[in-house]
């Protein structure tokens, strides 16, 4: 007797169509009545976005998100009322609004006006009209909200910084690039330095502060103190910040991840104090730091050796500075050393003798390298990725 796909039971087409991508989900629907109901089955549809033109009414639109169980949604471009979305899913999860321009305060006042205990995660980076009005309804009705992306935003304040302070206490993700106006008195509203104004966000796990010119070291002091949670930091770009600060950041014992590339003041010194603390760091980005050199490989070899992935693009070391780290860093992954003009293949060949774990290594613009030291390298057992420049040499290259 012949089973056709059609004698399935509805729990079985619905795990199969699980496995589509989202236009094929939307496809299976229109084969037939049997297929389309099992395609709406909530469990087809866990986890998608919903990407979205608002360009006019459609009254099925919602509802129809809603039967299928998706509460996460991207608009794309907004020519509507945001309370047309906001009223249309009430139980909405996540709301990504990057890059819609002719969003105003206005129009996210309108549509929160009420507490939306659902939504966990918005994002309005370059949402470039938003101020610190905006913040103010966020705080106040958005009380449960775990990842806000600011980037762009470049009219958000201080006082800002104060109004999530004082009504966000889940926030655990923050993105606040290129906040030009951001300074040192901000970052300690977060930090909870201004308890009688606002308790702070003290479960924040991730913190993006990348070009922030306005930050010092102060604020450095303050993460410290106050975000102890903190997991992943970002300072890219943050000219302000020195060797001194890192002393404040060294004895982070929850920090996992740092990113300090071009932060120009940044030199060997400020690698020792991250290395004489009490860091578990996995991931450490220095690329572009033109300040540090060969002494601070041998500073992470001694104290920052459990690191997985290491950025040094165009940082000033050598043949000699990696001779000085290789042999403690046993647990490294990802080694980016883009740029370094002074890395030759003896370099090369210290990594392949030494850190043999290695899946992932960014070779491009070392001009003193040859064949015979990429020779070696591509003999490493577990490496995936070789990156020289505008192509990569994949696994399945290396094999060929």
């Amino acid at each position: 007797m012949e089973t056709h796909v059609s004698c399935l039971f509805p729990e079985i087409l619905a795990m199969i169509f699980s496995y589509l991508d989202v236009r094929d989900k939307g496809r299976v629907a229109q084969v037939c009545t049997a297929w389309r109901d099992a395609s709406y089955h909530k469990s087809v549809w866990r986890g998608v976005e919903a990407k979205l033109h608002l360009r006019r009414a459609n009254p099925s639109l919602f509802p129809s998100l809603q039967a299928r169980g998706i509460r996460r949604v991207q608009i794309l471009s907004l020519r509507r009322s945001l309370s047309y979305v906001i009223q249309g899913m009430p139980n909405i999860e996540s709301l990504n609004l990057s890059g819609c321009y002719n969003l105003t305060d206005n129009g996210l006042g309108h549509a929160f006006v009420q507490e939306i205990p659902s939504l966990r995660v918005l994002n309005l980076s370059l949402c470039k009209q938003i101020t610190d009005s905006s913040l103010g309804r966020i705080a106040q009705y958005l009380k449960n909200l775990e990842v806000l992306e600011l980037g762009g935003c470049s009219n958000i304040t201080n006082t800002g910084l104060l109004l999530i302070a004082w009504g966000l206490h889940r926030l655990k993700s923050l993105n606040l690039r290129s906040c030009r106006h951001v300074s040192d008195v901000g970052i300690g509203h977060l930090a909870g330095m201004t308890r009688s104004a606002a308790e702070g966000c003290l479960s924040l796990e991730h913190l993006t502060l990348q070009d922030c010119q306005k930050l010092t070291d102060l604020s450095l002091k303050h993460i410290s103190k106050g975000l102890t949670r903190l997991r992943v930091l970002n300072l890219s770009f943050c000219g302000g910040i020195s060797d001194a600060g890192m002393i404040h950041l060294s004895h982070m014992t929850s920090l996992w991840t740092l990113n300090l590339r071009s932060c120009d003041n940044i030199s060997d010194t400020g690698i020792m104090h991250l290395a004489m603390g009490t860091l578990r760091l996995s991931g450490l980005d220095v690329s572009f730091c033109d300040k540090i050199g060969d002494q601070s490989l041998a500073y992470i070899a001694q104290g920052l050796y459990q690191l997985k992935s290491l950025s040094l693009c165009s940082c000033h070391i050598s043949d000699d500075g990696i001779n000085r780290m290789v042999r403690q860093m046993h647990e490294l992954r990802t080694l980016n050393i883009g740029q370094c003009v002074r890395i030759t293949d003896k370099g090369l060949e210290l990594i392949a003798d030494h850190l043999t774990q290695l899946t992932g290594i960014d070779l491009y613009g070392c001009t003193k390298i040859t064949k015979r030291g990429l020779e070696r390298i591509t003999q490493l057992p577990y490496l995936k990725v070789l990156n020289l420049g505008l192509w990569q040499m994949t696994e399945s290259e290396k094999a060929r």
